[in-house]
């Protein structure tokens, strides 16, 4: 059985946390790894950033029988280059890291969660108590609609990457969803 790596993906309130600790405790042999940006939004902070994913899929590329989820990853990078969040293009960068990622011999899993009812997210944005950063339902908004357009993408252009829409927005149906996506990789 190959290995899998599931990326998931999504603006703030969607469940990206809770998705991820649902998975890592079903499948066995699992990492999680919760990923972040970086404070600088500079052409130097893009360089970092670049550097940062391009080992990150190095090591990702040489480790054999662990499976491995992301809560984020360079697809975070390059929503927030589009919506004007660096002083940067991503793009270049992203494309070559996508298509690194493509090549990787596992199966991968890009799963884009997002809400239908947009309004479900000045509900989900104020129950959530960030101390560390202030999250506006406006933003998600913005970013929701970016990651959609970017999941598009992806499965146009790359061979190995399934991609996966998973409306978040019913909590009482979340598991059955994950049976269905995901069940043949539980324990």
């Amino acid at each position: 059985m190959r290995d899998t790596i599931i990326i998931v993906e999504g603006p703030q309130g969607t469940g990206k946390t809770t998705v991820t600790n649902f998975l890592r405790e079903k499948m066995s042999a699992t990492d999680l790894y919760r990923l972040s940006g970086i404070k600088d939004r500079t052409e130097t902070g893009k360089e970092k950033i670049k550097i940062k994913y391009e080992k990150l899929l190095e090591y990702v590329e040489n480790c054999k029988d662990i499976n491995m989820i992301f809560d984020r990853n360079f697809f975070t990078n390059e929503v927030y280059a589009r919506l004007g969040y660096q002083d940067y293009s991503f793009n270049d960068v992203y494309e070559k890291l996508l298509n690194k990622l493509d090549n990787i011999d596992a199966d991968i899993y890009l799963v884009i969660l997002y809400l239908k009812d947009e309004n479900e997210f000045n509900r989900r944005l104020k129950r959530d108590k960030h101390e560390y950063q202030k999250f506006e339902a406006e933003s998600s908004i913005l970013q929701q609609r970016e990651y959609l357009k970017l999941a598009d993408e992806v499965e146009k252009q790359t061979k190995n990457i399934k991609v996966v829409r998973l409306n978040t927005d019913n909590d009482e149906d979340f598991e059955t969803k994950m049976e269905r996506y995901f069940g043949g990789l539980f324990k």
